[in-house]
């Protein structure tokens, strides 16, 4: 996917009270950086903002915080929480960087739960490492949240859908629920809230894919 470059993007990032600029320094910090000690769950390739900001306001007893590697996009997210409906939230933070860096940022069982929703696909096989549901990301997420703490994905992609799956088993997570249609699924589709991309898809009749594993 091509991104448009925007030129004001970091200018207003990095101006922004919520995005946090040097995250490294927070390693361990995160419930100083709220000033609080509730549960921290991140949202990794959070887009536009829609999800995050919409939980943080159902949830107002947990600390969000949303990683998302280009500018451009995230500064999509700020515009959002700054308008009326979001511009109050205490308990949503952003940054950018690559989800790559992510034990850098977060210590040892500091992170409650993930959420990864309609994650690039990188359909390609030798970019398969790349994609957020595989191995090798999962040992990084391994590595952040607490002991049994959880992943929650959601793709229209079915092949993305099955190669998590299968990377899920591999890597020695249980799955405690997943179904390949998650608008007809009582019991999953409970609480749901939707992204851009999920509200797009599904109005076009597109079945959503959503899975939650627990990290052992």
């Amino acid at each position: 996917m091509r991104l448009r470059n925007i030129p004001r993007a970091e200018g207003t990032i990095q101006a922004h009270s919520a995005v946090i600029k040097r995250p490294e320094d927070q390693r361990g910090c995160w419930r100083q950086v709220f000033g609080n000690k509730h549960p921290i769950c991140i949202e990794i390739g959070m887009g536009k903002g829609r999800f995050i900001l919409n939980m943080a306001k159902a949830h107002p007893e947990i600390n969000f915080v949303g990683i998302e590697r280009y500018s451009s996009v995230l500064l999509r997210a700020v515009e959002k929480f700054d308008t009326e409906e979001f511009k109050e939230l205490r308990n949503v933070r952003f940054i950018c960087m690559d989800a790559r860096r992510i034990e850098e940022v977060f210590a040892e069982g500091e992170v409650e739960r993930i959420y990864l929703n309609f994650s690039d696909p990188w359909p390609k096989a030798r970019h398969a490492r790349r994609r957020l549901t595989s191995t090798e990301f999962l040992e990084r997420y391994r590595n952040v949240l607490v002991p049994y703490g959880e992943l929650e994905f959601k793709t229209d992609n079915t092949e993305l859908f099955n190669f998590s799956l299968e990377q899920i088993k591999e890597a020695g997570w249980t799955l405690t629920a997943f179904t390949y249609d998650l608008h007809h699924n009582e019991e999953m589709v409970r609480g749901n809230i939707m992204t851009e991309y999920e509200e797009r898809f599904s109005g076009k009749g597109n079945p959503i894919n959503k899975l939650i594993a627990v990290r052992k």
